[in-house]
């Protein structure tokens, strides 16, 4: 699946996550806190979307984060970003 197809999500935020990410949990846990929900996708199991997200955005960590709440997409950072979000 590529990135915009993502993008299109009905969920609040967009997250590209490894399963031994502890920032990854760490965004997961703080968007739940918040009543919030997301897609997760794995960057291992969809490595073109992750690339594309990684070579518009410049992030080369996980997690990846979009916040999907308005018109359009935009692009959160990781996990430290989305907690001073969510504040």
């Amino acid at each position: 699946m590529d990135l915009s197809q993502h993008l299109a999500s009905d969920e609040d935020f967009l997250l590209f996550t490894t399963d031994v990410c502890w920032y990854c949990v760490r965004a997961k846990r703080a968007l739940e806190a918040k009543g919030l929900t997301y897609t997760e996708v794995d960057a291992h199991q969809d490595r073109e979307a992750h690339m594309e997200a990684t070579a518009q955005t410049g992030w080369r960590t996980v997690p990846v984060i979009y916040d999907l709440r308005g018109e359009e997409p935009i692009f959160v950072g990781g996990s430290d970003e989305l907690i001073e979000l969510l504040k």
